[in-house]
């Protein structure tokens, strides 16, 4: 029984770096540990969409200082879906904005590679347990832009939610790749002159200048386009329906 309750306690851990002596080294150290066992530790070199291993993982130790955004996605793909696996970002440093892009991304904790191995099993163990974890002398920078782009996205969902579901609709469209106002039309079975006209409306109440700042401005907004059911009535609302003789 007592093998039984230990064995649901241990923690499944992958760790994925592009340095494979650090990788094969962290490998072996946490594996003296009962509680965590190490199901793989993966070289990455190459960009990758997912992180290969042999059983479910809880916890994926991930090189933060991979090339470019690569880690980021990384985290993206493996913190969302039905059975998320938590991150924990592990860095050379620790930028309060690397750290915040990181959060954005689904990390749930931020390491730095100096740090002691037992200030890391007390994050392993943390972020197992459902904790988030941030270096101490960085909380208050991260804490801060946290907020300072809280503070943007609220006025990015007050600025959308201006919108008529007509001009929802329009800038939907082309957030999801309609590449001009034809597209849109023909999509939202409209005129031209009719999504130029809301395009005008959107952009003058958004206060942007151009199609691609408008399309920012909702890519910045952690909802996207407010929907209440945009784009299903907006040919009523466009265009009046003929009056029956």
């Amino acid at each position: 029984m007592l093998r039984e309750r230990c064995a649901t306690m241990v923690i499944n851990v992958l760790i994925a770096d592009q340095e494979c002596a650090f990788a094969n080294v962290l490998a072996a150290r946490l594996d003296d540990e009962d509680d965590i066992a190490v199901v793989g530790a993966v070289e990455v070199k190459a960009p990758i969409s997912r992180l290969p291993a042999r059983k479910p993982v809880e916890v994926i130790l991930l090189d933060g200082d991979l090339p470019g955004d690569a880690a980021n996605r990384l985290c993206e793909n493996h913190s969302g879906g039905d059975q998320p696996t938590r991150v924990i970002t592990l860095s050379a440093s620790s930028e309060p904005e690397r750290i915040v892009k990181a959060i954005r991304a689904g990390t749930a904790a931020w390491v730095r590679k100096d740090e002691s191995l037992a200030y890391l099993l007390r994050v392993i163990r943390g972020v197992a347990r459902g904790e988030s974890w941030l270096p101490p002398s960085e909380t208050a920078d991260v804490l801060r832009l946290l907020l300072r782009t809280g503070e943007s996205h609220t006025e990015n969902e007050r600025l959308l939610a201006t919108l008529t579901k007509a001009e929802r609709a329009v800038l939907a469209c082309l957030a999801e790749g309609a590449a001009n106002r034809a597209m849109v039309a023909e999509q939202l079975h409209l005129s031209v002159h009719t999504v130029r006209t809301h395009l005008q409306n959107l952009m003058a109440k958004l206060g942007v200048h151009s199609m691609l700042e408008a399309v920012a401005l909702t890519r910045n907004n952690p909802g996207g386009v407010p929907s209440d059911g945009a784009g299903e009535d907006v040919v009523a609302e466009a265009i009046p329906r003929a009056v029956p003789p």
